[in-house]
């Protein structure tokens, strides 16, 4: 089956470049209309460019995500120009790594507001169109430095756990209204890790190389909510979380200290481990 996105209004934020650049490509070429959304005008003014000799639709966006008001000016821009959104691509973000002992804490904190609070800018903006519509397709970006940990990302691993978080939790509050939230943890050779790759590595870690993932997850063949797929040469899977059997020692002989001791290896194996579906742990604590 071709996958199609004709009549589908896509806002990609960060797509002046590398992966943005090449989602926004990808999503342009199966049909849909894109917002090409960066700081950088050159840039995204070339992407739209290329959109268009392609014989694609596109528009440019040169608001920032870091503010609410960026981010409203972005779902207006795309308003004006197709009348709706219905897929956004949450791409936009930049790296300052310094180990926990040496970061500092404008550094963090600006980390924060682009990866996170961008994030969660551009999808409370999109997010009434899309209930009132009934159809919206939005991708997280998250990365390893969230789910597994990397030596000085600190802040970009907790503004990447944090968009889990959201995902999570906006994944329960859409799917009602077919409003469906997913993520990518991407790797690849970009202007974010110019330096950590040689040159053969850099070839086979090519930014389009993630996006058919993107395009998926935007897509109507898209039917699945709160899920991670990593990507990254060629190469595609899922993250998920499990918890384990554990140990229950009851509510009348509350547990101590010792006896959570005695029983770690038991709470701690991985033996007899069970998915954790999105909200499920909730409802079986509090059961309707």
């Amino acid at each position: 089956m071709t996958l199609d996105l004709r009549d589908r209004v896509a806002i990609v934020t960060g797509g002046s470049a590398g992966l943005g650049r090449s989602h926004a490509l990808l999503l342009a070429k199966r049909g849909a209309k894109v917002v090409v959304n960066g700081r950088n005008r050159a840039r995204v003014d070339t992407v739209v460019e290329e959109i268009r000799s392609a014989g694609g639709e596109a528009v440019a966006s040169y608001d920032s995500v870091e503010r609410a008001e960026g981010a409203e000016a972005i779902v207006a821009t795309a308003i004006a120009t197709y009348d709706k959104v219905d897929i956004l691509v949450n791409n936009a973000g930049f790296l300052r790594d310094r180990s926990f002992l040496k970061a500092e804490l404008e550094d963090v904190e600006a980390v924060i507001r682009v990866h996170l609070l961008g994030t969660i800018n551009c999808s409370k903006a999109v997010w009434p169109l899309m209930n009132e519509q009934a159809y919206g397709r939005i991708v997280m970006t998250t990365s390893m430095a969230a789910t597994s940990g990397n030596f000085g990302q600190c802040a970009y691993g907790a503004a990447k756990a944090g968009v889990l978080g959201l995902m999570n939790c906006l994944s329960l509050e859409g799917r009602k209204r077919n409003v469906l939230v997913n993520a990518i943890s991407p790797v690849a050779a970009t202007g974010m890790t110019e330096g950590m790759f040689d040159e053969d590595t850099a070839e086979a870690f090519r930014s389009e190389l993630v996006s058919p993932a993107v395009a998926w997850l935007a897509s109507e063949r898209c039917d699945v909510i709160g899920h991670t797929f990593t990507a990254g040469g060629g190469a595609f899977g899922r993250i998920h979380y499990f918890e384990t059997a554990g140990v229950r020692f009851g509510n009348e002989e509350p547990a101590t200290v010792e006896a959570f001791d005695a029983q770690f290896q038991a709470i701690d194996s991985l033996t007899g481990a069970e998915e954790c579906e999105i909200g499920s742990r909730m409802r079986a604590a509090f059961p309707s």
